[in-house]
């Protein structure tokens, strides 16, 4: 038995492994009941937080392959959730808008979604929220400049 109390990085790892799996579960949940796949919940997400986004600026904020976000895009114009209009300095730039049902969609959505995720997360104070928030980010930002992709947010 360890004495010392000493938690290794893959214990770490495991643990942060199996909740991401236990809280993904409630997410996606969520995310489905809602009638969205991850992708176009993703999409209409940064819209409404984010405002008007070019595909490429959403692209970076949600981490989504080029294919991916062109079916997203495809999908949500088709359903009338956003729409795509040109900019002012760059012609053949689109920005992406939610419409009044991509707004109501997308505000509707995320509420639930963020509720199933307080709900989750009730087992934490506050403070233990920051707690976990400031560690995560933290080991998330070191290991991206050793080597992984950027997770900036």
């Amino acid at each position: 038995m360890n004495t010392t109390n000493r938690i290794e990085a893959p214990r770490l790892w495991i643990v942060l492994s199996r909740c991401y799996r236990a809280v993904s579960v409630i997410a996606e949940r969520s995310i489905a009941d809602a009638g969205l796949c991850l992708t176009d919940f993703a999409v209409l997400e940064a819209l409404l937080h984010k405002g008007p986004l070019t595909i490429t600026e959403i692209q970076a904020k949600v981490l989504l392959a080029s294919g991916s976000m062109t079916a997203a895009v495809d999908r949500l114009e088709s359903k009338g959730l956003i729409v795509r209009k040109s900019t002012p300095n760059d012609r053949r730039a689109k920005t992406l808008e939610l419409t009044s049902e991509g707004r109501r969609v997308a505000e509707a959505s995320f509420r639930s979604h963020a509720g199933e995720l307080e709900a989750a997360a009730a087992v934490l104070n506050q403070k233990e929220k920051r707690q976990l928030y400031d560690l995560l980010k933290k080991w998330g930002l070191f290991s991206a400049r050793r080597d992984g992709p950027s997770l900036e947010g």
